[in-house]
């Protein structure tokens, strides 16, 4: 199986490697059939492996980190080439890989065109980078390998934004490389500290440890530094503001991907690396990330009401970029309960997040494409979308992205945030239980919060608005390579949020084997 492993890492790699060989013929519109179908091709392979990847991990020790991969690279550092996977990196592997899968089949037919517009090999190239570096993250076992994989991600999703995106896509696109880089110098100087201390930057090792040999001062300030790049990432309040203008500018491909996967990545290494390696000080600073995880929970909120209200001329893609803030709250704040029940909460939501926020930004990137923009009150106006009669199934899918995005049971939505307060209403040993179940509280009135403007949203984008007369004419509706895109999306936010245990079961032991030093 760690052949498996290493495979899923390599073709990407291989891919992105082909795409600078001049191999796709000299016609522009020839080599960009040529190219984007390798993307599919390649996208494809990759989810296929990850499937085999997941068919054969050992689903009776999800704890233990299976098809590893353990050599020297560089000893004077003590560097080494380390990968693995448990039952907390097998579910984001392979919905990555699934995700980048439709994303490039969305791709062939809805690839960003224009005179300014490099050629789709350019793109592709992109790309599987992208898809390298993704993957990498979860896979790695090593401190700075996880740091490597982390930078590997962000040129590719600049250029993305910056070439392929819309509107202010530029200053969206420096935005972006700003606040992450920064974030992850910041991260950097936090596993330094800790590779000079404990003398090695293997995560297992350092988890095994449990922060024996590093002093409580050197785990806070490690902790700290850590925690402070990672949510730039995820991202918390008020680390956010890259977001909603990255979300706005990028590509329908692009925000998939962002909101579905590169969020995630913020989070998994608050699990996998503050959790186990720097246990005391990430207790210490427990409080204060549960904090702006409630504020971001509600800020996240009340600024999708105000995007929602009639008149603010509020863009659709923006404000799922700042539910984003509200729904990872949920997340940081399972996390900051320091508890099973919590941290399983944040693990299942990321899950869920990025499947949802994924149809949901499909769909939306669908509408901006038939309507030339996402205003919400264009959509919504005389000659608005009015979904439920213009194009029934695009509306269909809409309101069941947004009614499963603000956590109807039965849906993915669902389960993460409740064990996310749940863990909150009983935080561990050491942490203020009046100071946790005011958060809960706080995210309670989230969730309230988020059903108002999601369902805002669905009444003025699907029904219009009734001071007004609705369109007659009908919109073109779910399109075949949509309909292939987003309909895997749509069964599994229904069939994880009708079997949690398929998630549960698989974190659930891993997440007790870390929090217990494992």
């Amino acid at each position: 199986m760690n052949a498996v492993l290493i495979a899923l890492l390599v073709l990407p790699l291989l891919g992105a490697a082909l795409t600078l060989a001049p191999v796709f013929g000299p016609d522009r519109a020839v080599a960009d059939r040529r190219a984007l179908r390798l993307n599919s091709v390649v996208t494809g392979a990759v989810f296929l492996v990850s499937v085999a990847l997941a068919a054969g991990f050992d689903h009776g020790s999800p704890a233990r980190m299976q098809a590893t991969t353990d050599v020297s690279w560089i000893p004077a550092l003590h560097v080494r080439f380390h990968l693995g996977v448990d039952g907390v990196s097998l579910p984001l592997i392979v919905l990555t890989a699934l995700l980048t899968f439709l994303c490039a089949l969305y791709s062939e037919k809805r690839l960003p065109d224009g005179d300014d517009v490099p050629p789709a090999q350019a793109f592709v190239g992109l790309f599987l980078l992208l898809e390298v570096g993704m993957l990498a993250t979860f896979a790695v076992l090593d401190l700075l390998l996880f740091f490597l994989s982390f930078e590997i991600v962000l040129i590719p999703m600049y250029f993305l934004i910056a070439r392929w995106g819309s509107g202010a896509k530029t200053p969206a696109a420096n935005r972006f490389i700003l606040y992450t880089l920064l974030g992850s110098a910041v991260m950097l100087l936090g596993f330094l500290l800790i590779g000079s201390k404990a003398g090695t930057f293997d995560m297992q090792a350092l988890a095994a440890a449990h922060g024996n040999g590093l002093s409580h001062t050197t785990q806070v300030i490690a902790a700290l530094a850590i925690m402070v790049g990672l949510a730039v990432k995820a991202p918390a309040w008020p680390l956010h503001s890259w977001l909603p203008d990255a979300h706005t500018a990028a590509p329908t491909v692009g925000s998939v991907l962002l909101a579905g996967v590169l969020l995630k990545m913020g989070t998994y290494g608050l699990v996998r690396v503050l959790l186990p390696v720097v246990p005391g000080g990430t207790a210490t600073l427990a409080p204060y990330l549960g904090a702006f995880a409630a504020v971001g929970i509600v800020y996240g909120s009340l600024a999708c009401l105000a995007l929602a209200r009639p008149g603010s001329k509020g863009d659709l893609k923006r404000l799922i970029a700042y539910s984003s803030v509200g729904h990872m709250g949920f997340v940081l704040l399972g996390i900051a309960s320091l508890t099973p029940v919590g941290v399983n909460g944040a693990l299942f939501a990321n899950i869920a997040h990025g499947l949802i926020t994924g149809l949901l930004f499909f769909v939306v990137g669908a509408l901006k494409d038939r309507y030339g923009t996402a205003d919400l009150d264009t959509l919504s106006g005389a000659t608005g979308a009015a979904l439920y009669g213009r194009a029934p199934r695009i509306g269909a899918l809409l309101a069941f992205a947004a009614v499963a995005s603000l956590g109807l049971p039965g849906l993915a939505g669902f389960w993460g945030e409740l064990l996310a307060m749940f863990g909150a209403f009983d935080p561990a040993a050491g942490l203020s239980r009046p100071a946790f179940v005011t958060y809960m509280v706080l995210a309670g009135l989230g969730t309230l919060l988020t059903a108002a403007y999601l369902l805002i949203v669905v009444k003025r984008v699907c029904m219009g608005d009734p001071a007004q007369p609705a369109a007659v004419d009908r919109l073109p509706d779910l399109r075949p390579y949509e309909a292939v895109s987003w309909t895997p999306l749509a069964a599994l936010t229904l069939v994880a949020g009708l079997w949690p245990a398929l998630l549960l079961g698989l974190s659930d032991p891993a997440v007790k084997h870390l929090l217990g030093g494992g």
